[in-house]
């Protein structure tokens, strides 16, 4: 379909989003060797609209859709913060650089999704527009506070992270040894309340070959929520994962270029699959038999090609597979949402003389290959390849910077997509055609 199609109408109100945050930062420098960080995130968005859902489609040609408009609402709050202490000591020739600190979230949102209303239906190929009249348009209730008609979902956690940094060899060699311990709440309106604490380790060993060379290897885990009950009401267990990482960094011409290439994989355990024994047609219910596991190579490459103009340019290789799941024809296949292949590049060139000190100018682009849609079946529809080109002018005189950021500048059809098993029906959401954005800062 064109990217202008629509199966809205031209004179139902907007959805209107309000983002806030705030951000401050503490230091206190303790003495010579430590100091102490605190730090702290305030964000609060408000969303009202509506949003445009197909009841069902219908017709000879399957052509018509009978179109349902859904009230769109959400009022999100999140609060962040961070204390940490970080330093160094030396006992006898081992260096220790050491991070200590705890880290904290608490988030709660509240969705309105509940009211809906069926309009006049669109015939998809030939769209007649402008049924919906005064007389016929929805109109939903938001007389009660969107805190108390809302679905609230809660997500916090705490955590408590130490890691050493031990430096041998007079610095040439080090090994980090690092630990955190994660107590996650979540409570939603399906799933009840949900606590869990895990402690995480991780390991990382690198040497520096010379001053200009070094390698790494490295070994870590991940513990996250997992959303959503068994058939009998139970919670899920988390979502563990083990991310094993080898690399090499070298900076070359007097370290005018910096280069990073690194071999990882990553195992994540417990991935929600169906439940196939349990389920119905009128309720589907999933189980934890999922595993997915993620090999990949990535490659980083910034540097000056000369004076005022640099690039940076990065690749990754992604072999994204599902090892185990509950039906047998999805193992093997691609994680969805996932693409083989990214690459990107960006230039930046910066005037710093003459009338135009300060004008910086800046090109690039992505490009994605292989790309899987979202939701895992049996489909094997690929998505087509994906370059966007994107450019911006930034300008700085005395305090205040103006950016201008240009996305899509060759107004390429870009979209995702993918397919819905449960009622066998494609969707796809396309992105904008050209579109800029206006910043302006000023640093006191």
């Amino acid at each position: 379909m064109p990217r202008n199609f629509t199966t809205g109408e031209p004179n139902f109100a907007p959805t209107n989003m309000n983002d806030k945050s705030l951000l401050a930062i503490m230091e206190h420098k303790i003495n010579d060797n430590w100091k102490f960080t605190g730090q702290a995130g305030y964000f609060n968005y408000t969303q009202v609209g509506m949003s445009m859902w197909p009841d069902a489609i219908t017709g000879v040609d399957e052509n018509i859709m009978q179109r349902r408009v859904y009230i769109s609402e959400d009022y999100a709050l999140a609060k962040t913060g961070q204390l940490f202490l970080n330093g160094q000591e030396k006992t006898g020739t081992v260096n220790h650089k050491i991070l200590a600190g705890f880290d904290m979230s608490d988030k709660i949102n509240y969705y309105d999704w509940t009211q809906s209303a069926l309009l006049p239906d669109l015939d998809i190929y030939n769209p007649v527009y402008g049924t919906v009249t005064a007389a016929n348009m929805p109109i939903f209730d938001r007389s009660v506070d969107i805190k108390v008609r809302g679905l609230q979902y809660k997500n916090a956690y705490n955590a408590f992270y130490v890691q050493d940094e031990l430096g041998f060899l007079e610095n040439q060699l080090r090994l980090t040894l690092a630990g955190r311990y994660t107590t996650l709440k979540t409570a939603t309106v399906y799933s009840g309340e949900y606590k869990g604490s895990k402690f995480t380790p991780r390991i990382g060993l690198s040497y520096s070959i010379n001053k200009n060379t070094s390698i790494y290897a490295m070994r870590d885990q991940s513990f996250n929520e997992n959303y959503g009950t068994d058939w009998e009401g139970k919670t899920f267990n988390p979502l563990t994962g083990t991310n094993l990482e080898l690399g090499f960094k070298k900076d070359w011409l007097n370290g005018k270029w910096n280069s990073v290439f690194a071999l990882y994989q990553i195992t994540n355990n417990n991935i929600l699959t169906a439940d196939l024994e349990h389920s119905t047609g009128a309720q589907q219910f999933s189980k934890q038999s999922g595993q997915q596991k993620v090999n990949g190579f990535e490659a980083d490459i910034r540097g000056e090609i000369f004076k005022n103009l640099d690039l940076i340019i990065n690749y990754a290789f992604t072999e994204a597979k599902i090892t185990e799941d509950s039906d047998p024809l999805l193992i093997g296949a691609q994680v969805s949402g996932t693409s083989k292949h990214v690459q990107n590049a960006w230039l930046n060139y910066k005037i710093d003389n003459g009338a135009l000190n300060g004008l910086g100018i800046s090109l690039g682009y992505q490009y994605q290959v292989d790309r899987k849609p979202w939701f895992a079946s049996n489909d094997e529809t690929q998505l087509p390849d994906y370059f966007r080109m994107d450019g911006g002018l930034t300008y700085t005189k005395n305090n205040i910077t103006f950016n201008l950021i240009v996305n899509n500048i060759l107004n390429q059809y870009l979209y995702s997509g993918g397919y819905y098993t449960y009622n066998q029906t494609y969707y796809w959401q396309s992105e904008p055609g050209t579109n800029f954005r206006m910043s302006v800062g000023y640093k006191f």
